[in-house]
């Protein structure tokens, strides 16, 4: 075999090997690890987890997920915020903080809805007035810290005040 006939195989076959490795690759992408995206007009489009970077939600209104890392160690369960909350007003009165599970809020303070999200081993409330408000496990006690609009959930906070869930848990 002449030498231009060897490198002609060897070439062949280190372009099917890297074939083999990219189709591997994208096999392996199309298994359990996808996001489906279901629109309101009912089709849906599938994204493979492995190609995404990040996700954004942008547009007015909407609850910002800037920091949707996995909780810290020794953090309460996202199933622990659900329920009725009575919390302070940072003024020495109180108020109560529905978190549903569909991620829905109401606060009986002027009848406002929000979104919130488990962000971090906490609870983030975003009120549609623009306000925000976390609920935290802190040294043991839960406890609300309130965020005027326009402030974010890094800040400093305008009060903190306990938090108690009122929701009677199955043991």
């Amino acid at each position: 075999m002449s030498k231009f006939g060897g490198f002609l195989v060897a070439g062949t076959l280190l372009s099917l090997s890297a074939l083999m490795c990219v189709a591997q690759n994208h096999a392996g992408k199309n298994g359990s690890g996808q996001l489906i995206v279901v629109f309101k007009d009912g089709h849906r489009q599938t994204i493979n987890v492995a190609d995404v970077a990040r996700i954004e939600f942008s547009g007015g209104g909407g609850v910002p997920v800037s920091d949707l890392g996995s909780a810290p160690a020794g953090a309460p369960p996202r199933g622990h915020f659900l329920g009725k909350w009575e919390v302070g007003d940072g003024s020495g009165g109180k108020f109560f903080i529905t978190l549903d599970e569909s991620g829905d809020a109401h606060r009986s303070l002027h009848s406002i809805h929000g979104k919130w999200v488990y962000v971090n081993g906490e609870a983030r409330v975003t009120w549609d007035d623009g306000a925000k408000d976390a609920i935290r496990k802190v040294g043991g006690r839960d406890q609300k810290y309130a965020y005027r609009a326009g402030k974010s959930f890094t800040d400093e906070p305008d009060n903190v005040a306990d938090a108690h869930n009122t929701t009677t848990r199955p043991i």
